[in-house]
C-alpha cells in the first residue's frame, strides 16, 4: 500500500514540478492547477504515466519533468514543493498505494534503488509486526 502512495506522490510532483531554475529553491508552480483527480480516475492516463516513468512508452512534457523531479523529490522530502504540490503528491501516493501497489513497487524499485526513501518512511516495514509482539 505504501508503495502505491509513493507512485501517486511522484505523479503529483511530476505534474507540479516542471524544472527547477538554477536560482530557485522551489519547483515551478506551472502545473499546480492540473486535475489530479481526473488523472487518478483514468486508468488510461495512469498507465501512460507509468509507462513513461518506466521507459516503456512515450512521455508528455509533464511526464518528462516528472522523471527528472522524482529522484530529487524523494531525496529532499519534497522540500522544493509548494504546499499545493505537497497536498497533491500526498493524494496521488495514497491512491496509488491503495489501488495499484504493483505500480508503486515498480516505481520505487526504479527511483529508489538503494532504499533511502523506503527506509526513511518505513515503506517495507510490515504494519502488522507490532501486533505479533
Amino acid at each position: 500500500m505504501k508503495l502505491l502512495v509513493a507512485v501517486l506522490l511522484l505523479l503529483a510532483i511530476a505534474h507540479h514540478a516542471s524544472t527547477v531554475p538554477a536560482s530557485s529553491d522551489k519547483y515551478t508552480t506551472r502545473y499546480d492547477s492540473i486535475d489530479v483527480d481526473g488523472i487518478l480516475k483514468s486508468e488510461r492516463l495512469l498507465k501512460s504515466y507509468f509507462n513513461c516513468l518506466m521507459d516503456k512508452g512515450p512521455c508528455t512534457r509533464e511526464g518528462q519533468e516528472l522523471k527528472k523531479t522524482i529522484p530529487d523529490a524523494l531525496l529532499t522530502d519534497c522540500s522544493k514543493c509548494s504546499e499545493i504540490q505537497k497536498k497533491q503528491a500526498g493524494k496521488v501516493m495514497a491512491y496509488i498505494q491503495l489501488h495499484h501497489p504493483d505500480v508503486w513497487e515498480a516505481v520505487l524499485n526504479k527511483y529508489d534503488p538503494d532504499g533511502t526513501f523506503r527506509k526513511r518512511y518505513g515503506v517495507d516495514d510490515d504494519d502488522d509486526d507490532e501486533d505479533e509482539k
